[in-house]
């Protein structure tokens, strides 16, 4: 099992992962969401972010400002991967 917590701090940092990484992240992930309900509540208040298209670094930028999850709730409005560098 991988360290989630230790792979946040170094994306954090502005260290990317390996893919090998970010593929067992998604399948983590992926288990970890076929759990979840399609809808769930979100305590106010919440920031609401719009596209971030793979833009990492203007991600981390993003949690610079507003405060690091979970201290800050946050909106993901959709198009996470489609078009950055980073995607």
């Amino acid at each position: 099992m991988m360290d989630v917590d230790n792979c946040i701090e170094r994306l954090y940092g502005g260290n990317l992962l390996t893919e090998q990484e970010v593929g067992q992240l998604c399948y983590s992930l992926r288990l970890l969401l076929a759990e979840e309900p399609n809808v769930v509540a979100i305590s106010a208040p919440v920031t609401v972010i719009g596209d971030v298209h793979g833009q990492f670094f203007d991600l981390l930028e993003i949690f610079n400002i507003g405060g690091r999850c979970p201290d800050t709730n946050y909106l993901f409005l959709g198009d996470y991967v489609d078009r950055g560098h980073h995607s």
